[in-house]
C-alpha cells in the first residue's frame, strides 16, 4: 500500500467515525443537547476539511465544494471555543452576540462568491491560480492563524479558571473531565501545527516528498485524535458538568487585604469556629455540599467564608472539606468492628461519591491507597 492509498483509507475511516459520533451527538437524548451539538457542528467541520485527504488531485469538477471547505474552517477555531464554554459552564446560553463569531467566515464566503461561486468556470480557474499571489487571500490566511490563535488560548484560560471555581466552590467537582478537556484542547493544538507544517514545507520546498509524508502524517494523526477522543469521552461519561459561568475566583472578587495583628486574630477565632464546626457537626458527610450550603449552616456570607477558606487557610474548599472525609474514613479503616465494610461503601459513608476521586484524595493525605491503609492499621 502506497503512501496516497494508506491516506484516503486513514482518512475515511477517521471521517467515517467523525460524522458517526456527530450523528450520535445529534441524536441522542440528554439534558447536555447544546453542548451536544456544538460538540457535533466542530466535528463536522473536522470533517468536512479532512475530505482534503482523499483529494489526490485538485477537484476541477468541484470546485465549489472546494471552495466551501476552504471557508468552513473559519468556523473550527469558534466552533471549539463555544463547545469549551459549553462544557466548562452549565449555563451556558447561545445568544445572538455569538453570531459575531460568524464574521470571518461570512466575509471569506463574500469573497469567494466574488471570485468562485458566481462566476463561469474559466473565470474559477483563474481565480484560484493566481489567488495566492491576491492580497486579500493573504490577508485571509493571516487571520485564520491569528483565530485560531487566539479561540485557542481563550479555551485554556477558560478551562483553568472553570478549574479554579471548582475546587473553592464544590467539594466533589469532576475534575477529570476539565483535565480531559485540556488534553484535548493540547492535541487539536498538535494537529494544527503539523498543518502549520505542512504550509512552511510547501512554501520552502515545493510540493515534494517532503510534503507528501507530511500529509501523511497529518492524515494519521486526525485518525489518531477522533479514536482517542472517543476513548476519552467513553472514560468520562459525565463528560457535561460544569459550574455556574457567575461564579468567579476569590481573587478576582476580594482585594488583597494589608493584615494586620487584629485581623490575623479575628480570623483565627473565625477559623477556629470553622473547625469546630466541622469536626462536631460532620457537615461533610452529605457528598453534594457546597460552599452556599456551609455558608447557610455557620451562618456567615459566602464571600466570607470563601475567603477564610482560600486567602486565609490558603486552601481550596474542595480540599479543605475533603481533608475532614479523608480522616473520618481513616477512622473507620482502622476500626477492627468495621473491616467487614468495603471502600466502596466507606467512601459514600465519609460524603465522596466517586471511587477515583477517593482514591486519589486519599493518597494525597496519607501517602497510600485505602486498601494498604487499612492492611497496616488492623
Amino acid at each position: 500500500m502506497d503512501k496516497y492509498n494508506f491516506l484516503q483509507l486513514a482518512s475515511s475511516i477517521g471521517i467515517f467515525m467523525v460524522l458517526l459520533l456527530a450523528l450520535f451527538l445529534i441524536t441522542v437524548k440528554t439534558k447536555h443537547r447544546l453542548s451536544n451539538w456544538l460538540l457535533a457542528f466542530f466535528l463536522f467541520t473536522n470533517a468536512v476539511d479532512a475530505l482534503k485527504f482523499s483529494m489526490q488531485e485538485f477537484p476541477i469538477n468541484h470546485i465549489n465544494l472546494e471552495a466551501f471547505r476552504w471557508s468552513i474552517v473559519y468556523l473550527v477555531p469558534a466552533s471549539f471555543y463555544l463547545y469549551v464554554l459549553s462544557v466548562c459552564y452549565s449555563n451556558f446560553r447561545l445568544k445572538p452576540k455569538h453570531l459575531l463569531h460568524t464574521i470571518p467566515f461570512v466575509a471569506y464566503s463574500l469573497y469567494l462568491m466574488w471570485g468562485i461561486y458566481f462566476v463561469d468556470r474559466a473565470s474559477k480557474v483563474h481565480f484560484i491560480n493566481s489567488m495566492n499571489e491576491m492580497p486579500l487571500m493573504q490577508f485571509f490566511q493571516f487571520l485564520f492563524e491569528f483565530l485560531f490563535q487566539v479561540y485557542f488560548i481563550a479555551s485554556f484560560l477558560v478551562i483553568r479558571k472553570s478549574k479554579t471555581v471548582y475546587l473553592e466552590n464544590y467539594t466533589n467537582p469532576n475534575i477529570s473531565v476539565l483535565n480531559a478537556l485540556s488534553k484535548i484542547t493540547i492535541l487539536y493544538y498538535v494537529l494544527h501545527f503539523i498543518v502549520l507544517l505542512r504550509w512552511l514545507v510547501t512554501f520552502i520546498f515545493g510540493r515534494g516528498d517532503i510534503r507528501t509524508w507530511i500529509v501523511t502524517l497529518d492524515g494519521f494523526a486526525f485518525l489518531f485524535c477522533t479514536c482517542w477522543y472517543l476513548l476519552t469521552a467513553l472514560n468520562n461519561p459525565e463528560f457535561f458538568r460544569g459550574v455556574n459561568s457567575y461564579l468567579k475566583p476569590i481573587t478576582e472578587v476580594i482585594p488583597k487585604q494589608k493584615t494586620s495583628p487584629l485581623i490575623v486574630e479575628e480570623k483565627n477565632k473565625e477559623i477556629q469556629f470553622l473547625k469546630d464546626f466541622m469536626v462536631e457537626k460532620e457537615p461533610y458527610l452529605d457528598s453534594s455540599l457546597t460552599i452556599q450550603d456551609l455558608s447557610e449552616q455557620i451562618k456567615m456570607p459566602v464571600k466570607d467564608l470563601s475567603t477564610l477558606i482560600n486567602l486565609y487557610m490558603d486552601k481550596h474548599f474542595f480540599d479543605f472539606v475533603n481533608e475532614y472525609r479523608i480522616e473520618k474514613a481513616m477512622q473507620i479503616l482502622k476500626n477492627p468492628s468495621q473491616k467487614e465494610l468495603t471502600v466502596l461503601e466507606i467512601l459514600y459513608e465519609v460524603g465522596f461519591n466517586s471511587k477515583s476521586s477517593f482514591n486519589t484524595s486519599f493518597k494525597k493525605y496519607t501517602g497510600k491507597t485505602p486498601t494498604d491503609f487499612r492492611k497496616n492499621s488492623i
